[in-house]
C-alpha cells in the first residue's frame, strides 16, 4: 500500500511541475506578444448594436 501511495505522489508532483511550465510557458508567450500600448490611441469597445440601451 506503501508503495502505490509513493507512485501516486511522484505522479502527482509530476502532473504539478508540468502545469506550472505550461502556465508560465503561456505566460511568456502572452507577454512577449501582447499589443504596444501608446497614449493618446483611442480605445476601442466593440458592442453588439442590437443589445439594449442601459437605462
Amino acid at each position: 500500500m506503501k508503495r502505490v501511495l509513493t507512485r501516486i505522489g511522484t505522479w502527482a508532483i509530476y502532473v504539478i511541475g508540468t502545469l506550472a511550465i505550461l502556465y508560465l510557458a503561456l505566460y511568456a508567450y502572452a507577454v512577449f506578444t501582447r499589443q504596444e500600448f501608446v497614449p493618446g490611441d483611442p480605445i476601442h469597445i466593440f458592442r453588439n448594436p442590437e443589445a439594449p440601451t442601459a437605462a
